[in-house]
């Protein structure tokens, strides 16, 4: 698919084909592409742990909290959850604010370059990161930022336009499909300023 179909269909999915596993290779291969994105001062502060292994993905899956806005979904049945994660770390001693920028362009392009795959993403902040460092033995000097999910998705997720209430959270329909509202473009650009047109005085 051309890239804004890409784009589009990249979405967060939270419910996979637990079953159909995905290789350590697939893995390793999204994260090589995001070792080669855009890095503040190109210091590459970011660390990765990755799994498809299914005691250590449950492991993982534990310490993880899913779609605050579902307030009465806990996040995937067994049969229903990730094939394998990426944990997204950075060095300890790492700017803070650089290390999460570089983590989320790092992240947006594992998410775009597994949807090319035919593969669901998701990425979640909501992290019991004191119990997954000691789950998975991972060292003091390294924070962990971010955790990604995948899998073969389950759920269809589509783009909704804001209702006239404004309301952003996602929503499920009665036949589980996962509906997430975005607001229009005109409402995101404040200001347009187009080469041969005259500025427009009040």
């Amino acid at each position: 698919m051309n890239f804004a179909k890409l784009v589009a269909a990249t979405r967060s999915v939270r419910r996979f084909h637990e079953d159909r596993a995905i290789g350590l290779e697939v893995l390793r291969t999204l994260t090589d592409l995001a070792r080669q994105t855009g890095s503040a001062g190109n210091l590459q502060p970011l660390r990765y742990v990755l799994s498809n292994d299914p005691a250590t993905n449950e492991r993982i899956f534990s310490r993880l909290v899913w779609a605050a806005y579902l307030k009465d979904w806990k996040g995937p049945e067994s049969g229903e959850r990730p094939a394998g994660y990426v944990v997204v770390c950075a060095e300890a001693g790492a700017k803070d604010a650089n290390a999460r920028v570089d983590a989320g362009i790092a992240c947006q392009t594992m998410l775009l370059a597994a949807r090319e795959k035919g593969l669901g993403g998701c990425m979640l902040g909501s992290v019991d990161r004191a119990g997954l460092r000691l789950d998975l033995d991972i060292p003091e000097n390294v924070n962990i930022l971010y955790v990604l999910a995948f899998g073969e998705p389950l759920e269809q997720v589509v783009l909704e336009p804001l209702g006239e209430d404004g309301g952003v959270k996602y929503w499920r329909d009665e036949k589980e499909v996962h509906h997430v509202p975005k607001r229009g473009l005109e409402e995101l650009i404040l200001s347009t300023f187009e080469r041969g047109k005259p500025e427009k005085n009040d």
